[in-house]
């Protein structure tokens, strides 16, 4: 065996946006597909071959099954490294036996990312293996030095923030490109090294305030307005500089030691200009949706930075239309997340667009107590909600982002708290580029279906409906980048009613067509009725017979269980019966077990 190699690197360990979608501070889809046949012919995610995000991992982490010879004798797990290594043309080393029993191997120097990946997937395919995780390099969990990030209560608060910071451990959206579609580009110190080129879509000049009709030159001139000009009784208004705060909330520059934390920093964004004095046309949305997905738009250059999210928060009165609809569906098909915002009239959203359109992500708001805020529309078209705040009695309630102080056309740069959907949606399309960086293969369905499976149950209360619950970024980008898409769900949909203070229930779910053990995030989603949660334990039953914990017993007086829990199962068969047993601990309440589920 060859001399280890050093440590070689330190441990650091038609629309009226200003109106129907934001106010300033001053003023359902689980998707079906085949099982692949074989597990190690899958794609590997870029987190399974990193020490770090965008640093390629220089040792494995193996874990035998019991049975095997490797799993006891160094010198057995030495000949399979070294058996494995040639197989992916590479030098591996067994280094030593970790506490845990699993093997330590050293790859080598100067591996890529796709050499790594060889190397896993050789590992992936020996049956007597349970699992193999690149050694992760850790680093001191210090929040960024951005110096208003204190404020942004809404990415990290533990009562109704999205739990983003946990993200940023596997991934902070490298490699990712958000199309914003909205009023433009104000240029910002906070923001610009992560804005690449857009499109200015305003084909009207009345609107566009810019002098000129489309151009290549995005940027924000202004939306402010007079007395009467968009409608009889409209009142003027300043230059709102929406597009950017929105921006911002995506992908500000972080740890800076300047201004706000963007939720996806390491991503870029695009800024389309479609809204301007009075707002922005449908027909100018439609051509930045279909440029921003790589379509092509008569008149206007190839897109140099197609987006793989698009984030529009904005939208009108009326349903869905064919022409926004065809858009989208297309977008969707070339593989683009369209993420848009429910609406701020405290209404049915269903009676709003792009909210009530399909294959969007409608994203309604969360005040800072994770109640539905008071504008934000709601209904069955809501798929997520995400913090979007309230401004209207304490101003720090608010979304704090990037912004320019000019009344009419540019001043100075600044930061302002704002509230609405129009900041709800872009947290939501941050998330988005989050997975999508962790974890390439994902399609737009299983994004939307992942974000929906991984959320938490809205701490506070919706009237009306807010889609799955609120967004929990930390929850589902580990859930997508251990090779999970979300897209192979087994449910169980038969009914089996609690006894109060009784004997335990169990339901079973018949797992096939897997190979090899389950993931390390087997998701396990549960939908319990009952008056007084607290009673409850809850067990998940692998084929085995193995248990693993969901849930205890506790003091939690609130009704009704509707969660998805994350279980490391990989030391688990994946085919054979699964079990969910749940038993009510103490008298007066009763309950019912809807349904649960396992997404491999």
């Amino acid at each position: 065996m060859r001399t280890s190699t050093p440590l070689r690197r330190k441990l650091i360990s038609v629309a009226a946006v200003s109106a129907a979608l934001f106010t300033a501070a001053t003023t359902t889809v689980a998707v079906a597909q085949d099982s692949p046949t074989e597990e190690a012919a899958a794609p590997i995610p870029a987190a399974q071959t990193e020490a770090a995000p965008g640093t390629t991992a220089e040792r494995l982490i193996v874990g035998y099954k019991s049975g095997a010879a490797e799993a006891k004798s160094n010198k057995a797990a030495e000949s399979d490294a070294a058996a494995k290594g040639k197989e992916a043309g590479e030098d591996l080393d067994f280094q030593r036996r970790l506490g845990s029993g699993a093997a330590l191997v050293d790859l080598g120097e100067n591996l890529t990312r796709t050499d790594v990946a060889d190397v896993v997937a050789e590992y992936r395919a020996d049956p007597q293996v349970a699992y193999v995780v690149p050694d992760r390099l850790n680093k001191p969990l210090a929040t960024p030095n951005d110096t208003e990030y204190a404020k942004q209560w809404d990415l990290f608060e533990s009562t109704a923030g999205m739990n983003v910071p946990g993200a940023w451990d596997v991934t902070t959206g490298s490699g990712v490109t958000v199309a914003v579609i909205d009023t433009g580009y104000v240029t910002h110190s906070d923001l610009g090294a992560n804005t690449v080129g857009g499109y200015d879509f305003i084909s009207d000049t009345a609107v566009s305030n810019d002098g000129n009709g489309r151009d290549s030159n995005p940027a924000d001139t202004g939306d402010w307005t007079t007395d009467g000009q968009c409608a009889a009784d409209w009142e003027a208004s300043t230059s709102s500089w929406h597009g950017t705060h929105v921006a911002g909330t995506i992908a500000a520059v972080t740890n800076n030691g300047k201004g706000v934390a963007g939720i996806a920093h390491g991503a870029k964004v695009s800024p389309l200009r479609v809204l301007g004095q009075c707002g922005g046309y449908d027909s100018d949305i439609i051509d930045a949706i279909t440029w921003a997905s790589g379509g092509t738009v008569s008149g206007v250059p190839a897109n140099a930075n197609v987006a793989k999210v698009i984030n529009m928060s904005l939208g009108g009165g009326g349903a869905c239309t064919t022409a926004t609809q065809s858009a989208i569906n297309a977008a969707v098909n070339r593989g683009t997340t369209v993420v848009v915002a429910a609406g701020n009239s405290n209404a049915n959203a269903a009676n709003y667009s792009p909210a009530s359109c399909s294959n969007v992500i409608s994203v309604a708001a969360a005040d800072r107590q994770g109640n539905r805020s008071y504008y934000s529309n709601y209904g069955s078209v809501v798929d997520i909600a995400a913090p979007g705040g309230e401004t209207n009695s304490v101003t720090a309630n608010g979304i704090l982002s990037t912004l320019n102080s000019g009344a009419q056309g540019p001043s100075s740069e600044s930061y302002e708290y704002y509230q609405g959907t129009s900041m709800a949606a872009p947290h939501v399309a941050g998330l988005a580029a989050l997975m999508k960086s962790a974890n390439a293969s994902l399609t737009p369905a299983q994004i939307e279906s992942a974000i929906k499976t991984n959320s938490r149950t809205l701490p506070g209360t919706c009237s009306g409906g807010c889609g799955a619950g609120l967004a929990d970024a930390t929850k589902t980008v580990q859930a997508v980048s251990g090779g999970s898409t979300g897209g192979t769900t087994f449910t169980s949909t038969s009914a089996v009613s609690i006894p109060d203070n009784g004997s335990a229930i169990e339901s079973s779910i018949a797992v096939s067509g897997r190979s090899g053990n389950a993931p390390s995030a087997l998701q396990v989603g549960v939908d319990i009725t009952h008056t007084y949660r607290g009673d409850l334990v809850i067990d998940l039953v692998a084929p085995d017979g193995s248990t693993y914990r969901l849930k205890s017993s506790s003091s939690d007086s609130a009704d009704n269980v509707s969660t998805t829990y994350t279980v490391n199962a990989s030391s688990e068969t994946a085919n054979g019966t699964w079990k969910l047993r749940v038993q009510d601990t103490a008298a007066q309440d009763t309950g019912r077990l809807n349904s649960w589920k396992l997404t491999f």
